[in-house]
């Protein structure tokens, strides 16, 4: 279990990098809008994700170390 929160940590916080980066590129070549959302509320979701992957992350990693 700690390795698929580990595993899945990182997916999920590959995924929120890659979706923040697509939000910032947009945001500065003008496009204010991508995919049907405005880039920042994209930005935000990016960053979310980034912030649950490193939760599973820590969580996996604090399991596995017996406390």
């Amino acid at each position: 279990m700690d390795k698929l929160l580990a595993g899945g940590g990182s997916l999920v916080g590959l995924a929120g990098a890659l979706l923040a980066i697509v939000a910032g590129v947009a945001r500065v070549t003008g496009h204010y809008h991508f995919a049907g959302f405005e880039a920042m509320t994209l930005f935000t979701g990016g960053i979310g994700l980034m912030v649950m992957g490193c939760l599973a992350k820590l969580h996996g990693l604090s399991n596995s170390r017996g406390g």
